[in-house]
């Protein structure tokens, strides 16, 4: 057997190079990969003398939040980082050929042949003026010199490997004409069309659906076991590498600080970094019957302890009236086509939804992308204009409201979007972003509104000496922090948080959520905390609705809903959800492949009376096979 370089645990913060012996079966070894970009005038290390392998249908994970180096390791293995820019050094051995010492005309013949890599969002990797199954096409045009007929004979046998419905009916179809979930697999099918012998998956789950997730999980265990190939799967999610991974590589600023079997990992886990990873993970069923929000738990990195939260005392007045009251709430979009832009159809985005949120309590909606939870958010804070239904918010009916009297009344509700860096101007600093609103409203002078916009700062654990910077210059989380400060500067009494957390890493997503649950116990504030994320929803919130196709299919305290499920569709959600224990490897959730129905209606339709009966005081579920048509 030959010796190799691998990492223990030692004294230090960071595991030290020793000998290990490697079987010779090993796919792929790694041998001190060093990573540097430019800067300025010299080289920044990022990926630092790491060196692992992969075995032959082993699924290694790489695990690591934001700016750990793992998607970098990945790329400078299949050499896909800018010549100019980057410096790659060590060995990466693939089959006892050094691939870091490969012209590129053989490292070409390489890369999506024998190794393929599906990419974290996949319509920044598919062509969108080109169909699918050309593209797919292509890799067998390239690699397996395939006649025409034999090229759509395979693309249509992939497209049913990665369980696409009515395959040949959407080979001729365009990337925009699939879902996020279908995409994905898209992207595997292409990976696949040369039958790698190795398959990097860098982040391919973290933007889907916590279903679609569970799904493109089952498919490539599926697959792995069918092809017989080994898979080097890269997240920042310790819930999702316990059910796929065999061995785990933990990496933190560009360092491997831990590395083991994936059970050994999560029941023995030596590294400060590694124990805050796995605690950070929310475990669905942990809130038992407590009736209120609970904060996540923390853990200080360096010293790998575990933070104590205080537990949240507030309760909600429900005998007062409630602060927002939405009725038979109903958002339609209208299809136009043909040369006068007739109408045609329309697109039932929510169809007749009612519920209520009082003051200092948080409300969930949950469902899949497409379910209309977030058209429910934009619509009771008018940035879309409802259909039909009744509004109101403290009451003022929010319907009626136009012009400056909408202007007043959006002072009271307030919205936080998923992707901060979106919503805030690039070129504005931030302290004049978040004091903008402020302004805009006539509350007070522009040196009343700094002074403000610093106090929020610090009340959302940033420092106000921070307020001149640029949004480029924070992370992810901290951004979100500003444009959540940004949303308390007009002191709202409703937060509408839109998948708030879900782009976040695991431990700044715990930071998030015990910061809103903070700001909610100290300013009293109503959350209608919009996700997807069934483990999240059931830390933060005080009830529950379920959306499925535009309407609420169950609704109730969070405690019946979670514990008693009564609804197909919430039971699915929740079995998705990806459970830190490596014991669920071998299980299988066996959930549909199909996508969600489209909710796209004809001019004529009318949409049928729904019924729904009372399981328990305020638990209420609509009968089945009316819902799920």
């Amino acid at each position: 057997m030959a010796q190799t370089p691998g990492v223990e645990q030692n004294n230090g913060p960071i595991h030290r190079t020793k000998v290990r012996y490697v079987t010779p079966e090993s796919i792929l070894s790694v041998r001190n990969l060093t990573t540097s970009f430019r800067m300025n005038e010299g080289w920044n290390p990022v990926v630092k003398n790491i060196s692992f392998d992969i075995a032959p249908r082993e699924t290694v994970a790489i695990v690591g939040e934001s700016g750990s180096g793992k998607s970098v390791t990945s790329l400078s293995i299949m050499r896909l980082l800018p010549k100019k820019l980057s410096r790659i050094g060590g060995q990466v051995l693939f089959r006892n050929r050094d691939l870091l010492s490969l012209p590129e005309e053989e490292m070409r013949q390489v890369r999506g042949n024998e190794i393929s890599m599906i990419f974290q969002e996949p319509m920044t990797s598919l062509n969108p003026i080109f169909p699918i199954g050309k593209q797919i096409a292509e890799a067998l045009t390239v690699h397996r010199h395939m006649s025409k007929a034999e090229e759509h004979a395979e693309v249509i046998r992939l497209l049913e490997k990665v369980r696409i419905p009515n395959a040949k009916s959407r080979f001729a179809e365009y990337p925009h004409q699939f879902s996020g979930g279908m995409r994905q697999r898209v992207m595997i099918a292409m990976a696949l069309a040369s039958r790698p012998k190795l398959l990097i998956a860098d982040e391919p789950t973290t933007a889907l659906d916590v279903t679609i997730q569970g799904q493109i999980l089952d498919l490539i265990k599926a697959l792995q076991e069918e092809e017989g190939m080994a898979v080097l799967f890269i997240t920042h999610d310790m819930g999702v590498v316990a059910e796929i991974a065999d061995r785990t590589i933990v990496m933190f600023r560009g360092d491997v600080v831990e590395t083991d079997s994936t059970n050994r990992i999560f029941e023995q886990g030596k590294h400060p970094y590694t124990r805050a990873l796995i605690s950070a993970v929310p475990r669905l069923g942990s809130m038992g019957d407590r009736e209120v929000p609970m904060r996540f738990p923390l853990v200080d990195v360096a010293s790998g302890q575990r933070q104590d939260v205080a537990d949240i005392t507030n309760t909600v007045d429900k005998a007062r009236q409630p602060v927002l009251n939405v009725r038979d709430l109903t958002v339609r979009f209208d299809i136009r086509s043909g040369i006068f832009q007739r109408k045609v159809g329309a697109v039932h985005a929510v169809e007749k939804i009612s519920f209520n949120l009082f003051q200092g309590e948080t409300l969930a909606l949950v469902g899949e992308s497409g379910c209309g939870k977030s058209t429910t958010g934009r619509s009771v804070t008018r940035l879309v204009t409802p259909t039909d239904g009744d509004i109101t918010l403290d009451g003022h009916d929010m319907m009626k409201a136009d012009g400056f009297e909408l202007r007043n009344l959006r002072r009271s509700i307030q919205m936080v979007f998923q992707d901060p860096f979106a919503s805030l101007n690039p070129r504005m600093r931030v302290g004049n972003a978040i004091a903008e609103p402020y302004v805009e409203h006539g509350l007070g002078t522009a040196d009343q509104a700094r002074e403000k916009a610093a106090d929020l700062m610090e009340k959302v654990g940033l420092s106000a000496n921070e307020m001149t910077r640029f949004p480029h210059e924070f992370s992810g989380g901290q951004r979100q922090r500003v444009a959540i400060a940004r949303a308390l500067m007009l002191d709202p009494k409703i937060i509408v948080a839109d998948e708030a957390v879900s782009a976040l890493d695991v431990s700044i997503k715990a930071q998030v959520c015990n910061l809103l649950l903070d700001l909610q116990q100290s300013l009293n504030l109503a959350f209608l905390f919009i996700s997807h994320d069934m483990a999240v929803v059931e830390r933060v919130s005080h009830r529950v609705a379920v959306m499925f196709l535009g309407e609420i299919v169950e609704m109730g305290p969070r405690a019946a809903v979670f514990g008693n499920p009564q609804h197909s569709y919430t039971r699915k959600l929740m079995s998705a959800v990806p459970d830190p224990d490596p014991a669920r490897r071998s299980i299988k959730r066996n959930l549909q492949s199909d996508e969600i129905k489209s909710p796209i209606r004809s001019t004529d339709y009318v949409a049928p009376i729904r019924k729904y009966r009372e399981v328990s005081e305020g638990h209420i579920v609509q009968i089945e096979n009316i819902a799920l048509r």
